[in-house]
């Protein structure tokens, strides 16, 4: 009785005070439960003295949709949690965790669970208790507004409902949704959201149920997620080789359909499979008319399948959002059936993962409609898109394989109202939003197996699959500032890039200088100490222990210099700017440059076809001495030891100019510069492609 009137006393403390007023006004629906619970006989005993005020109201409601009382919430929570997840200072927020996800799991189960204005309030008002979850807690604010909810809070409660967000890509989607509000998620935008994600589902329905390419889609089950070109201002052109024809474009989730316009119909439809492995290759590309290169508003598409590849064209005036979408849904249903080829899944599994990438796209849609922003990049919206671009997106996808392998899928007709812990996966959030993928029964509740498991996430803790998003993010973020750097130092032009080089190999360069010092004998007694003193080495069979120990000497200055220039600048590389030149001066260097490229081409074309002759033997005398020369040089290679041969290689290359040798060198050299160049060049002739052939 004594803790009864204590929490009484506390509610009407609560109450009189206004201590929500900060959440809807003047009078919020808080103020109003807060009452109800303060009327109710049962108000202390369900009253959780760990939580906050804002988490009782939580999972008072939770408590109601579940039909058990908070009380029994807990004994239920305290029988199946371990003790590391009951700790005390993580207690409030693990037990706020387990009676949500619940919760949210029953509660997106019935159909038309998105229209529910309490099922979006409560979900958000989920997010804002996972804040400040404990008794202890700081209140949200302290004056008169809308509350609104962080980065990891959004990114810990959205997942437990798979159309609002995944593990993988809510943090991205946190950032479009709160782009305008300075990183936090207000109640508005949030409820805009999912009015677009209402929408898109409503429109992707209408599609699916439409008569648009039902005979070929039958066979497969196929659903339609998008159809564009059906818009005379809107139009979708395909170019093969040199036709252009307007039409439709139908993407589904095994395949891109499109049917070519007719005056009153269409053609027969081209189909573009996505489902096999095919070798596809889907990327952006230019168009323009007579094949010139020009605007950047086009998707290429090639396959083992097609005899030439084929360009989808997505005409608009400015900009290619329009493109860039396409692209992205196009890749996601292609990346997601390689993800099940690559690991072989099937059976349900498989269509768990298309409902997945189908949920991303509902997710991309509804940002779209809400979004007034022409920047959303479509792809870091994708799961499959943005995993193949994440560092370590392929860990994600083999924890993502791991975790659909060891878990069990128990398909039962039985309700998930009972004791332990239920979640809903992405195929039955599909189905019960009115798709059907495979043989997939009414109800597709998934008990988890082990753990206090809801999907992809585990109360209390990090599931495998976010602590592998985690360090792909970190992983990221250190290659996003590598890339700003590298930015930063580009340079144009092709003078300046030359000088920043330059500038770059210089220390390289003075070595090489100092090394063809030596060869050439410039100084005779440091030569000859350098060529003692590799002799040696190369005698002993000390050359690895030589080149180790420079490594060595690399790496110890790379931790000296690290430790000797902590908190100094780094120091920048300068380099002196070439003079700037005028037009006509830069089409002289590129002219320049072609020259001198073509000459060092054609050098390459000589020697191959002088090459090419003495192996075939086409001049027998030139022939011969190449053989017996390749003869002597396979016995030496047979009877000598390598050590031997790579001192007589040491001592040919560098006592070749020494003082001694150098006048037989350069007879020598004379000798063998004449021979080659006696040696004629193997013949070459130069057919030119057929018109006809080249038109087809």
């Amino acid at each position: 009785m004594e803790v009864s009137s204590r929490t009484r006393n506390m509610l009407e403390g609560l109450v009189r005070e206004g201590s929500f007023k900060w959440l809807l006004g003047s009078r919020s629906s808080f103020d109003d439960e807060f009452e109800e619970m303060e009327r109710s006989p049962s108000a202390g005993r369900n009253w959780i003295q760990e939580l906050s005020p804002l988490a009782n109201i939580v999972v008072r409601r939770c408590s109601k949709i579940l039909g058990i009382s908070s009380s029994e919430l807990q004994e239920s929570f305290n029988a199946e949690a371990s003790e590391a997840i009951k700790h005390p200072s993580r207690y409030a927020r693990n037990f706020l965790e387990y009676c949500c996800f619940r919760t949210l799991a029953l509660s997106t189960q019935v159909t038309g669970h998105l229209a529910d204005k309490k099922f979006r309030r409560l979900t958000y008002d989920v997010m804002l208790a996972w804040e400040v979850p404990a008794a202890s807690s700081q209140p949200l604010l302290n004056v008169d507004g809308d509350a609104t909810v962080g980065m990891e809070a959004f990114s810990r409660i959205a997942p437990a409902v798979p159309i609002i967000a995944n593990v993988v890509i809510s943090e991205n989607l946190f950032e479009v949704l709160t782009s305008s509000t300075g990183g936090r998620l207000q109640y508005s935008i949030f409820n805009k959201y999912i009015t677009g994600l209402e929408r898109a589902i409503k429109k992707m329905k209408t599609q699916s149920e439409s008569s648009i390419l039902s005979a070929i889609r039958s066979s497969r089950g196929e659903k339609i997620l998008e159809v564009d070109g059906t818009v005379t201002t809107q139009p979708v052109l395909e170019h093969v080789g040199i036709s252009t024809w307007p039409g439709r474009l139908t993407l589904t989730d095994h395949a891109l359909y499109f049917e070519a316009h007719r005056v009153v119909s269409y053609e027969k439809a081209k189909i573009y499979d996505l489902a096999e492995d095919l070798k596809q290759v889907v990327k952006p590309e230019l168009t323009g008319p007579w094949g010139t290169r020009l605007f950047d508003k086009a998707v290429f598409y090639k396959s083992v399948s097609l005899s030439e590849p084929i360009i989808l064209e997505f005409p608009e005036l400015k900009g290619h959002t329009r493109r860039d979408y396409w692209l992205a849904i196009i890749r996601e249903i292609l990346y997601a059936h390689r993800f099940i080829n690559k690991f072989q899944i099937t059976g349900v599994q498989r269509d768990e993962v298309l409902s997945k990438a189908v949920l991303g796209i509902l997710r991309l849609q509804a940002i779209q409609e809400i979004s007034t922003a022409n920047s959303v990049r479509c792809e870091s919206l994708l799961m499959f898109n943005l995993c193949d671009q994440l560092p370590g997106g392929d860990l994600i996808l083999e924890t993502l394989a791991n975790m659909s392998n060891l878990r069990e899928l128990e398909r039962t007709n039985k309700s998930v109202g009972g004791v332990g812990m239920y979640s809903i996966s992405a195929m039955a959030m599909v189905s019960n939003l009115g798709f059907v993928f495979g043989p997939s029964s009414s109800n597709n509740s998934i008990e988890a197996g082990a753990g206090l498991v809801v999907g992809e996430i585990a109360v209390g803790e990090m599931s495998p699959l976010e602590r592998t998003v985690k360090e792909s993010r970190n992983s990221y973020k250190k290659v996003v500032q590598a890339q700003e750097t590298v930015d930063g130092v580009k340079v144009d032009g092709i003078d300046t890039n030359l000088a920043v080089m330059k500038e770059l190999l210089l220390p390289a360069m003075e070595v090489g200088r100092w090394l063809l010092s030596l060869a050439y004998w410039d100084d005779p007694l440091k030569s000859s100490v350098f060529c003692l003193v590799f002799t040696f080495i190369i005698c002993r069979g000390w050359l690895g222990y030589a080149l180790a120990l420079l490594l060595v000497f690399f790496a110890i200055f790379m931790v000296l210099t690290r430790f000797l220039n902590q908190g100094k600048p780094v120091d920048e590389v300068k380099v002196i700017a070439p003079p700037p030149m005028n037009t006509m001066e830069q089409l002289l260097a590129v002219q320049n440059a072609i020259s001198q490229a073509e000459q060092l081409i054609q050098d390459g074309n000589i020697f191959l076809l002088k090459l090419r002759g003495l192996l075939l033997t086409i001049f027998p005398q030139a022939s011969d001495k190449f053989a017996v020369g390749l003869l002597l040089t396979a016995l030496i290679l047979i009877f000598v030891p390598s050590k031997y041969i790579v001192l007589l290689m040491f001592l040919e290359i560098f006592t070749r100019y020494s003082p001694t040798r150098r006048a037989s060198t350069e007879r020598w050299m004379r000798r063998l510069r004449e021979w080659w160049f006696s040696i004629p060049a193997a013949p070459v002739i130069l057919e030119r492609e057929n018109e006809e052939r080249k038109k087809k």
